[in-house]
Parts: structure tokens; sequence; C-alpha cells
């Protein structure tokens, strides 16, 4: 599911990227007002929830299952992930205001640094869980603890 999410960020950075390129041609047209509609839904739910996964169940567990174990390079991975989760928060919520004028159909533009400096930094960030922190998961957790995991994930998200 966390893998799934980060796919489904992927989509969105994509579909942020080709917004900027769009606002300077087309201003805040139709697609452009449905193209923020659809970030900020995306990034105000759903990246939101992914994060809290992530602190709130995953980062705990793998904590637990390293419990008698040194679990440094998991506590500096985890820590370094919630940084990067606030830094990710701080750039959404500018960009957030803006795409919320786009959405409305006010004629804004989007710097192509601003969407590159968000998008290059959920990229890096999503390559780091990709490559670190899932793996060691599938490593770690057992099944109970995978189950647990999933049945938070669903509950936050009222499913």
């Amino acid at each position: 599911m966390l893998a799934a999410c980060h796919t489904r960020v992927e989509k969105q950075c994509c579909t942020l990227e080709r917004l900027q390129a769009h606002l300077g041609t087309h201003g805040s047209d139709t697609a452009a007002q449905e193209a923020a509609h659809a970030v900020l839904r995306y990034f105000n739910s759903a990246a939101k929830h992914h994060h809290e996964d992530e602190e709130e169940n995953l980062f705990p567990a793998l904590l637990e299952a390293m419990a008698g174990s040194d679990a440094v390079c998991i506590r500096e991975l985890t820590e370094a992930l919630e940084a990067d989760h606030r830094i990710l928060e701080q750039r959404w919520a500018a960009l957030r205001v803006k795409l919320q004028a786009i959405a409305q159909g006010e004629a804004l533009v989007l710097s192509e640094e601003e969407v590159e400096v968000f998008v290059d930094s959920y990229r890096t960030h999503i390559l780091r869980e990709d490559t670190e922190l899932l793996p060691m998961a599938q490593r770690l957790l057992d099944d109970q603890a995978l189950r647990a995991i999933g049945q938070a994930m669903r509950e936050r998200r009222g499913a």
C-alpha cells in the first residue's frame, strides 16, 4: 500500500509539472483548474495520510522489531524521513496557496523553480523509502505487524 502511494505521488508530481508549463501558455483555463484541483485533493489528503502511516505505524513497528538490538540505523533513517516530511509539508503549504487560487480561476503562474524543488524533493524522498525503508520493513516485520499497519492505514482513510 505504501509503495502504491509512491506511484500516485509520482503521478501527481507529473501533473504539477505539466500544470506549471500549461499555465504559461494557457493561463488558468478549465484544464488548469481541474489539474490544480486534482493535485490539491491528493496532497491535502492522501499524501498527508501517507506521512501519518509511516510516522505513526511503520516507523514505530520497525523500531519495536529491533528492540534489544542496535536500532541506530533504523532510528537515523526514520528521523531523516520524518525531517523530510516536515520539509515537504512546508513546500506543499507554499504551493497549496497558489494552487487554490489557480483552481478558482485566478491568473497565476507557478515558477519552474518552485515546482522543481517540490517535485525533486518528493522524488528523492520516495527513492530513499523505496530502496531503504520498504525493503527493511519487508525483512523485519512479520505478517501480524504488517496486517496491523494495513488496518491502521485503512482506518485512517475511513475504510
